[in-house]
């Protein structure tokens, strides 16, 4: 086995020793895992260690409304809908009209039909939509979509924001592709101009972190909107 091989056995034993400490046994979450699989969904969700971290963000700041750009299978969109308090509301968007039923059905089973509203369709065509329709601003924004459009999602995040607004964007780290300039691959130029975007951006305060996990190793970003528009 190699050294790579080796890392990524030992990340993925220590998320599951968390796990087992931090993340107690649950048949909703359980469920949408195993739906999204069945039905032949990329492995792609957040880890059950990052998921909660997103349900304990949202808490923290005291979210009542979130927007989810990708919804998949809908298990972030689980833990993040179970932190909002009594009549908060969570927006997510999915492009995949296979994905956006097969998440449905678990985020119902969950019993969150209620407070989540899924929206099947291009966010970028989505997006202009729910600002026309006033659900703007939101308490937190998630952003785990398609990795070229994350500078337009920021823009996005941008204009659905206020003072104040958490906006968390998975995924930028890329194995640690990030760092290569002369990449080819359109995912790391997505990320690497929304890195440069975030840290030109005189309204935002954000860090990204590095991660290691079942996941692999990748990392996420977080910002704190400061400053309104112009």
């Amino acid at each position: 086995m190699s050294d790579n091989q080796t890392d990524s056995a030992r990340w993925a034993a220590v998320d599951e020793y968390l796990a087992q400490h931090f993340i107690p046994p649950d048949d909703a979450l359980e469920a949408a895992l195993d739906a999204s699989d069945r039905a032949g969904l990329p492995a792609i969700n957040v880890a059950p260690n990052q998921g909660k971290l997103l349900m304990l963000l949202a808490q923290i700041h005291g979210s009542k409304s979130i927007l989810e750009i990708g919804t998949l299978g809908g298990y972030s969109t689980i833990w993040l809908a179970r932190a909002l308090p009594p009549g908060g509301h969570l927006i997510t968007l999915e492009a995949d009209p296979t994905h956006a039923a097969v998440a449905r059905a678990n985020i119902a089973r969950a019993g969150l039909a209620e407070v989540v509203d899924l929206r099947v369709g291009r966010a970028l065509d989505t997006l202009p939509v729910i600002q026309r329709e006033g659900h703007a601003p939101f308490d937190l924004i998630f952003i785990d979509a398609d990795k070229p459009s994350n500078p337009d999602y920021f823009r996005w995040a941008l204009k659905l924001s206020r003072v104040g607004t958490v906006i968390i964007i998975d995924n930028v780290v890329r194995k640690g592709l990030v760092i290569d300039d002369a990449s080819d691959d359109p995912r790391v130029h997505g990320v690497r101009r929304l890195n440069e975007m975030i840290a030109a951006e005189p309204r935002v305060t954000a860090t990204a972190i590095q991660t290691v996990g079942s996941k692999g190793y990748d990392g996420f970003a977080i910002a704190l909107v400061t400053q309104d528009a112009g």
